[in-house]
């Protein structure tokens, strides 16, 4: 073969090569330290992830350069798009549940089933955990936190009207209609977003298996049991006990004001009501809310993890698992814990806040079952349609029926699909 005639052969081959290695993000540096890209749809947290950057270099040699999105839909765009480029993430937020099986089943996100293996059998972390991050006996991503969904009050109105923190439903429904005697508006909601936690709450808290039936098809959500939920969520509403869902005012900033009396929400959202001067114990308090059918074995509490991923075919895929076998460790879980004024994941870790230790040492009782958060719980088309349903009937809470029935059309399209 002349030397044009192997030149006409290899010229396809390179530029074959080139065009495959632009798709898979190039050749991947095995660099273990260094500064780490890292990409988050929790915006409003860079100060606190940044923070951590003293300890992560002292410990591990890495930082981070952190990029947040405060606009969702834009930061899910951005990860998805990177993947086809050369510019996938080295680490990344995304969240549990469909929206992390999506990108494990198209092979995007790197294997950290040794990671889990070795904090595991360090006792870094709970086996229980394992389970939201495993697909195919495998486990992807990392914890990025562990947050309990519980109660928030504004501690000086319930002291102003001798209200104690209710040990069961009945006592805070008591609680609801007595604030609302008062002219004080006893609970949060919105209609963008989190229009899910009542939902999830009185749905939970009356039958935990008929909420988990919801997130494997088995229950619909025209059910009679579900309707008969809503129908009580929508006495509630007409009673005046929830906030205009459609305020656009930082919850944090009502709370404080007294424009409501309790917020139901993550155990993360305390910082939040540090950043506007509320202070824990004095201004404000949690607790876990009661279960809506007395003699449950156990109080259910709604559980959100959110995952830090690593992208399969990111450049700096090395330095994003050596940061995520890091985060498993005590010190990384401290460091993140008394950052962000929440429960960190790591039993080892030392916990800043006595109201949080002692809420995770609660939770960790065999008196309570840790269910789902319903974000995560829920497949994402279903999701999508019931985040806007349940934020339609807040804002107008008439016949529930229309609304799940709405819903229902979506579980019936995906659960079809899945077959």
């Amino acid at each position: 073969m002349n030397k044009k005639r192997i030149m006409a052969v290899i010229a396809p081959l390179v530029a074959a090569g080139l065009l495959l290695s632009g798709c898979s993000g190039g050749a991947a540096s095995t660099q273990t330290t260094g500064t780490l890209k890292f990409y988050t749809d929790k915006g409003a947290w860079k100060p606190q992830f940044q923070q951590l950057n003293g300890t992560s270099q002292k410990d591990a040699k890495i930082s981070l350069s952190t990029t947040g999105y405060s606009d969702e839909n834009q930061y899910q765009a951005f990860v998805k798009q990177s993947f086809r480029t050369q510019q996938s993430p080295g680490l990344f937020t995304w969240s549990t549940g469909d929206s992390l099986k999506q990108l494990v089943d198209e092979k995007l996100v790197a294997d950290t089933s040794s990671i889990w293996k070795q904090a595991i059998a360090d006792g870094n972390v709970s086996k229980d955990l394992e389970k939201y991050y495993t697909f195919g006996g495998k486990q992807y991503c990392v914890p990025l936190n562990i947050a309990y969904w519980v109660m928030y009050y504004n501690k000086k109105i319930f002291d102003k009207y001798g209200i104690e923190k209710p040990t069961t439903w009945n006592d805070l429904m008591t609680d609801a209609a007595k604030l609302k005697a008062n002219g004080v508006t006893p609970f949060y909601q919105t209609s963008t977003l989190f229009t899910f936690p009542w939902f999830e709450t009185m749905v939970a808290g009356t039958d935990p298996d008929l909420y988990a039936g919801l997130s494997t098809g088995k229950v619909k959500y025209t059910d009679p049991r579900i309707v008969s939920i809503m129908k009580d969520w929508q006495s509630q509403e007409q009673k005046g006990w929830f906030s205009d869902a459609g305020s656009t005012t930082d919850p944090a900033q009502m709370l404080k004001q007294g424009d409501m009396a309790m917020i139901n929400f993550g155990t993360f959202y305390g910082a939040s009501l540090d950043a506007v001067g509320m202070k824990s114990g004095t201004d404000y308090d949690s607790f876990i809310i009661p279960a809506v059918t007395s003699g449950l074995a156990k109080t259910p509490v709604p559980v959100e993890t959110g995952p830090l991923c690593v992208a399969s075919s990111s450049k700096q895929k090395d330095l994003g698992l050596a940061y995520s076998k890091w985060w498993m460790t005590a010190g990384a879980q401290t460091a993140w814990g008394n950052a962000r004024g929440d429960v960190p994941f790591n039993p080892k870790a030392t916990v800043k806040s006595a109201s949080l230790k002692q809420l995770g040492e609660t939770v960790a009782s065999d008196k309570y079952q840790l269910v789902t958060r319903y974000f995560e719980a829920a497949p994402t088309p279903i999701l999508n349609v019931a985040l806007e349903e349940f934020g339609a009937f807040s804002a107008n809470p008439g016949n529930p029926l229309p609304y799940l029935t709405k819903i229902q059309a979506a579980a019936d399209t995906y659960w079809a699909s899945q077959k």
